[in-house]
């Protein structure tokens, strides 16, 4: 059996902190329909119950084990130190998305926007871009897996094609976090939450596009 490491145990405390968000939003959250959904304007479009908001988080805390379980457990098995530190910064990652998507629902859908029925975008996109620079600035050095990255055919037939599509979707967005980031109070909404989720896909497309063209070019490539 796998010996849990401090990754692991920070994992287990992040997803008992969303449980215990998650029980407390069941048992004392508002008893009148809550906004769920939100449109590109922001605007509530789907209301619930505060039961749908808590089986939501619990999810989130399940998932957020599952996904350190199993980049936990691959990085165990890996003989080689520096791919091991690589799995095991994808981990941290993991549970770092996981935390901060969950606290960002619960603001969402308990926030101002509970009353109003009316998210702040600024807010919103300030989230968004807080997440692609944390990604970006860990993404480049994440060690091949199957659940972080750039998760392409040709990327894991070869290692040269993993590691610069991954450096490259690591740099588009850690700059499209730090311009979305110092963009958040200013830009016109919803055009800048629109831009940065279309700057998001130009760099998923390019860094796909990358891997496919390093392992054609690699000689130490895998076939098909």
């Amino acid at each position: 059996m796998k010996r849990l490491t401090p990754t692991d145990r920070v994992a287990a405390i992040v997803s008992l902190l969303i449980l215990t968000g998650a029980i407390w939003v069941a048992t004392h959250g508002p008893q009148s329909p809550i906004p769920l959904h939100f449109d590109a304007a922001g605007q509530a479009d789907r209301y619930g119950s505060r039961y749908e908001l808590a089986a939501t988080l619990a999810g989130l805390a399940g998932l957020n084990l599952l996904v350190a379980w199993m980049t936990g457990r691959q990085a165990a098995s890996v003989a080689d130190p520096v791919r091991r530190k690589g799995l095991q910064r994808g981990q941290w990652l993991s549970i770092l998305i996981m935390g901060a998507v969950a606290a960002f629902i619960g603001w969402s859908s308990l926030g101002p926007a509970a009353a109003s029925g009316v998210t702040h975008m600024g807010g919103a996109m300030a989230f968004t871009a807080f997440i692609l620079l944390i990604t970006g600035a860990v993404l480049g050095r994440v060690s091949p897996n199957p659940i972080i990255g750039v998760k392409t055919p040709w990327a894991y037939k070869s290692r040269l094609a993993w590691d610069r599509s991954n450096r490259l979707a690591g740099r588009l967005m850690f700059w499209l976090g730090a311009l979305g980031l110092i963009a958040s109070p200013f830009v016109v909404q919803p055009a800048g939450m629109i831009a940065l989720i279309v700057g998001v896909l130009i760099a998923a497309l390019w860094s796909v596009f990358e891997s496919w063209r390093v392992w054609r070019a690699d000689p130490e490539r895998q076939p098909f």
